[in-house]
């Protein structure tokens, strides 16, 4: 009897509970045909009742399909990234997908194709984030069909693959003009994100757009190395406040950044929103909390890991999903700026 009970259950013993062929239990498992409602429930009910678990590699080859969506990242860190992977989780178990990571430490240009252990083999379609990898391996995918859809990406030149992102030109050019027209600030810098990071691009792209219908001139000596890093940003304003750089806002490419920034400014001597008024990006949880609080974008970031994963599971699905997703931001206005209230 403990033998009995102790033994993995089979296919042949969920059709024998059912009273069906295990062709049938196969076809309910794996989805490759249909199957009568009231067959479906049977093989369900024998199925929960004896415990069974299909064998993984034996449901990949029968169905062709292993109900694993991938990701990959070209590194995980920040309060942003632990956000969009919950979207991206939640949105992979709404749909009955399981999810396999891989974070590369280091470029996608620095990589060969070979060496990234999640793809084709081992997934029905890939999320990728920015720079996660080399466009020649995306041309690749995009030529064999295989399902892939960027997040905060756009696709190579010649390349249908389906982007999500958010709108950052749009949602930096309100924050700058915030300062510039509330706020009477002129020489604003701006600490760039990654080079590699379209997210950064677009947003000096929207903070050169408020500078220029603002009539002030571009200083490209007010664009400095932020790397969505606190460690660098606060460095890199420590710097600039030992050089004498006269500057009266700060425009962080993301909250990370704004953090460091703040540091290196209360500890150069300077008031925030006084002396310097600070605003970032994202919104991410600390934002409200820090002294004074900050000013920034709040970016859906949970809801943009949900919606590549509405987009991916379309397009295995259907093989066909929305070319750009843009999702909309809002403009959170706290004391760092300079302004009294509190709109959280």
């Amino acid at each position: 009897m403990n033998e009995q009970r102790l033994r993995r259950a089979t296919i042949a013993d969920v059709a024998r509970v059912a009273g069906v062929s295990t062709a049938t239990v196969s076809r309910v498992i794996n989805q490759t045909a249909p199957v009568a409602p009231e067959t479906t429930a049977r093989v369900q009910a024998a199925i929960a009742a004896l415990d069974y678990r299909p064998h993984t590699a034996a449901r990949v080859l029968a169905s062709n399909r292993t109900n694993t969506i991938g990701l990959v990242f070209p590194q995980i860190s920040g309060y942003y990234f632990a956000a969009l992977l919950r979207g991206i989780a939640a949105g992979a178990g709404d749909h009955g997908y399981d999810l396999l990571i891989y974070s590369a430490q280091e470029s996608a240009t620095q990589r060969t194709v070979c060496s990234y252990p999640v793809g084709e083999q081992n997934t029905d379609g890939l999320l990728v984030f920015t720079d996660g990898l080399p466009k020649d391996e995306l041309r690749r995918l995009h030529a064999r069909g295989f399902p892939v859809v960027l997040i905060h990406w756009s696709p190579p030149e010649g390349l249908d693959i389906p982007s999500v992102t958010i709108e950052n030109k749009a949602s930096a050019y309100r924050l700058v003009a915030h300062l510039i027209t509330v706020h009477q600030r002129r020489r604003i810098v701006y600490l760039a994100g990654p080079e590699a990071h379209e997210d950064s691009h677009w947003r000096e792209k929207g903070y050169r757009q408020a500078l220029a219908e603002h009539g002030i001139p571009f200083d490209p000596r007010l664009i400095a190395s932020g790397e969505f890093n606190r460690e660098i940003a606060h460095k890199t304003v420590a710097r600039l406040c030992q050089d004498g750089v006269q500057f009266d806002a700060i425009f962080a490419g993301d909250d990370d950044s704004a953090t460091g920034a703040l540091t290196a400014l209360l500890e150069a001597g300077k008031r925030v929103p006084e002396d310097v008024a600070l605003v970032g990006f994202d919104d991410i949880e600390i934002a409200r909390y820090l002294q004074p609080p900050l000013t920034t974008v709040r970016a859906p970031v949970e809801r943009v890991g949900h919606e590549a994963v509405q987009q991916l599971v379309r397009l295995i699905r259907s093989g066909e999903a929305d070319p750009l997703t843009l999702l909309p931001t809002q403009l959170i206005i706290r004391r760092s700026c300079g302004c009294n209230g509190s709109h959280q």
